[in-house]
């Protein structure tokens, strides 16, 4: 029986309810290789995070239509792919290709570069059913383990047990870290140029890390890879990156649209100060994550926010539109650009509960591991600005949200109290607001509720 084959188009899905265009970063697939379904064959850069695009049916891939670095809309066609239209449902040219890769070794003997990418189909997977990928066998393009290789793995009984381990070292552990990070970073299979090794005195001279914020200073800053061109004897050109060109696009935005206006309040933190110091390493013990100034700080944002809605909105040109979940933004530095994860549903947290997703979406971003449902929803930002030692800043707000909160540095001064001077920890807070949408005096009103919430911290405060 002569086989039939079908060209099938695939268009630029819909990321987002928001999204209308997205660029492509790396083609995963080249024409002729063989595709299963959920198999990831490009990676994409949007407005709001990095993703990949899975297959979604098995067949062998076409035409590409979209080059890298290309912007697409919405529903366009960005490949094709052929798949088989016979009886028998095979196709030769994807059997032919694929039948050999699952054999023993096929993987191994050849190309493996692709073999710690995993897709969130296979590390999805592999969770429900507690299965190490460093034991499966990977017969995808580079080595890369697929759907189907997981599913043998189990059917032939495989599994992730205790006793089974055997012990790992720590340069295993170390190198099972980078792959790890590899693997979640969208970038991870691009060419990279090998960094000049640098002293520390072309880089900086280290200082004592006195704040903790859990999400900028953590660890020590990398240097990031930077593309540049040739220039002249005192110039030289950087290239501008799809994540740099959409910052651009969305701060431009937010300072053409919005009339900003910006206010500042000052804090006595010096009780939250000894609250932390008290509770931070029993915390650590039991929960395994750091105790920030910035989860007590969201939560007394919050509960200030219910006492003034209005600073939850956005503008919608003939109306205001008051959200009634207070979904916070937290701006993420990385060594390139800045992201906006988003802690949903924050009024109904505690502050452990906040102390946990600043954690965890700090390590994701750190990890190029957010979501679409991480970058999405977001209607009050705030941002650690004091991490990394600003004492005063004006902050661009996060659009289309009203206003954008920056907690500055803790430093001791000496203040004035009850006309005697004593040693304080004190902060400056700072907000920018659309003058569209809220005055001087509601604003004024909200932070110092805010500076209320946070100087109301005692020894006895609770966590849970």
């Amino acid at each position: 029986m002569t086989d039939k084959y079908t060209m099938t188009d695939v268009a630029m899905p819909q990321l987002a309810e928001s999204l209308v265009s997205a660029t492509i970063a790396k083609w995963l697939k080249k024409p002729g290789d063989p595709i299963e379904q959920y198999e990831p064959i490009c990676e994409v850069i949007t407005d709001k995070v990095n993703a990949e695009i899975p297959s979604t049916l098995d067949g062998v891939m076409g035409d590409i239509l979209a080059e890298e670095g290309q912007v697409v809309s919405v529903g366009e066609v960005i490949c094709r792919i052929q798949t088989a239209g016979a009886s028998d449902g095979t196709v030769a040219s994807a059997g032919g290709a694929s039948e050999p890769a699952h054999s023993p070794g096929a993987a191994i003997s050849g190309d493996t570069s692709m073999r710690s990418r995993y897709s969130p189909a296979v590390q999805t997977l592999a969770a429900q059913h507690g299965i190490d990928l460093n034991r499966v066998q990977g017969t995808g393009l580079g080595g890369r383990i697929t759907r189907k290789d997981v599913l043998k793995y189990i059917e032939q009984g495989g599994s992730q047990g205790a006793a089974a381990q055997p012990a790992v070292t720590e340069p295993a552990r170390a190198e099972r870290r980078e792959q790890s990070g590899s693997a979640a970073s969208p970038f991870s299979g691009l060419k990279q140029q090998p960094a000049t090794p640098l002293s520390k005195e072309d880089l900086f001279t280290p200082i004592p890390d006195v704040r903790h914020s859990g999400l900028h200073l953590t660890e020590t800053p990398k240097i990031p890879t930077i593309e540049v061109e040739g220039g002249g004897r005192s110039d030289y050109f950087i290239d501008v990156t799809p994540i740099r060109n959409t910052i651009a696009r969305n701060m431009r935005q937010s300072v053409t649209e919005i009339p900003h206006a910006w206010t500042m309040i000052e804090v006595d933190v010096t009780n939250l100060v000894l609250l932390r110091n008290k509770l931070k390493d029993e915390f650590k013990r039991n929960e395994g994550v750091n105790l920030t100034y910035l989860a007590f700080l969201l939560k007394a944002v919050v509960n200030a926010i219910k006492d003034y809605p209005i600073m939850n909105s956005f503008w919608a040109v003939d109306k205001i539109v008051v959200k009634r979940d207070i979904n916070l933004s937290l701006a993420v530095g990385t060594e390139d650009s800045v992201m906006t994860p988003v802690i949903h549903r924050a009024d109904q947290k505690n502050i452990a509960g906040l102390a946990r997703e600043i954690d965890e979406l700090a390590r994701k971003t750190r990890e190029g591991k957010l979501t679409l449902d991480d970058m999405q929803g977001g209607t009050f930002t705030v941002n650690n600005t004091g991490s990394f030692g600003s004492i005063l800043s004006y902050p661009i707000i996060n659009y289309p949200q009203a206003a954008i909160l920056t907690f500055e540095s803790i430093v001791k001064k000496p203040v004035v109290i009850n006309d005697m001077i004593a040693v304080r920890s004190m902060a400056n807070l700072c907000l920018s607001l659309d003058h569209r949408i809220l005055d001087g005096v509601i604003c004024g009103r909200f932070l110092q509720r805010v500076k209320d919430n946070l100087e109301g911290y005692t020894l006895d405060t609770k966590l849970y």
